[in-house]
C-alpha cells in the first residue's frame, strides 16, 4: 500500500493507495464533540455543573473548528466543502440513484451537514450560556430555544450518522475509519 501525503502529492497512485484527508485537529474536534455533546445531553436534567462545563467545551471546540475552517489544511477549510444549494440537491439526487460522485473531502451533502451542525451547536451553546445569565435565567423563551436547538441538533446528528453509513456503503469506503485514521483511499 502506498501512502500519499496530500501536501506533497508525490507518490504512485495505485488503486489501493491512500491519502491523508482528515488532519489531527479535525479528527480531535470531531470526536471530542461526540464526547462532550453526549455528556451535555446526558447531564441536561440532573447535573447542571457538568452540563454547563460540557456546553462550554462544545462552544470552545466549535470556535476552534470555525477558525480551522479558514486557516486549516485543505480538506478542513470551508472553501473545500461549502457548496451551492443546487450542487447539494444535485448530489442528493445522484445519491438516491446510486450515481453520486465520490469526494476525498466532504461531499456536498456532508459539507452542508457540517455547516448546519456548526450553526446549530452555536445556537445551542449560545442559548445555554444566555439561560444561565442573571438577566435571562427566568426567561422561558431562552430555555425553549435551548431545548429546541438541542433536540434539532440531535436529529441532525442522527441524520449525519445515517448519511455517513449510506455514503460508506455507496462508495464502498469506511468513512468512520477514515475519521479515526485520517486516511481515505486515493481513488
Amino acid at each position: 500500500m502506498t501512502i500519499i501525503d496530500d501536501a506533497s502529492g508525490k507518490g504512485k497512485r495505485p488503486p489501493e493507495s491512500v491519502i491523508k484527508v482528515w488532519d489531527i485537529p479535525v479528527r480531535l474536534v470531531h470526536w471530542s464533540l461526540v464526547i462532550v455533546f453526549t455528556i451535555a445531553w446526558i447531564t441536561a436534567e440532573d447535573w447542571d455543573r457538568a452540563h454547563e462545563y460540557a456546553g462550554y467545551a462544545v462552544g470552545g471546540l466549535i470556535s476552534f473548528r470555525i477558525l480551522w475552517g479558514f486557516v486549516g489544511t485543505r480538506y478542513s477549510r470551508f472553501s473545500d466543502f461549502v457548496y451551492s444549494p443546487a450542487a447539494i440537491f444535485r448530489y442528493l439526487g445522484d445519491s438516491l440513484r446510486h450515481k453520486a460522485k465520490r469526494y476525498l473531502g466532504h461531499n456536498p451533502a456532508g459539507g452542508a451537514m457540517v455547516s448546519a451542525l456548526i450553526v446549530m451547536l452555536l445556537i445551542t451553546t449560545g442559548s445555554g450560556i444566555l439561560a444561565i445569565m442573571d438577566g435571562f435565567r427566568e426567561a422561558e423563551w431562552v430555555e425553549e430555544i435551548h431545548e429546541g436547538a438541542s433536540y434539532l441538533t440531535l436529529l441532525m446528528i442522527i441524520a449525519h450518522i445515517v448519511g455517513v453509513f449510506y455514503a460508506s456503503i455507496s462508495h464502498r469506503e469506511n468513512l468512520v475509519k477514515a475519521m479515526v485514521t485520517g486516511f481515505k483511499r486515493s481513488q
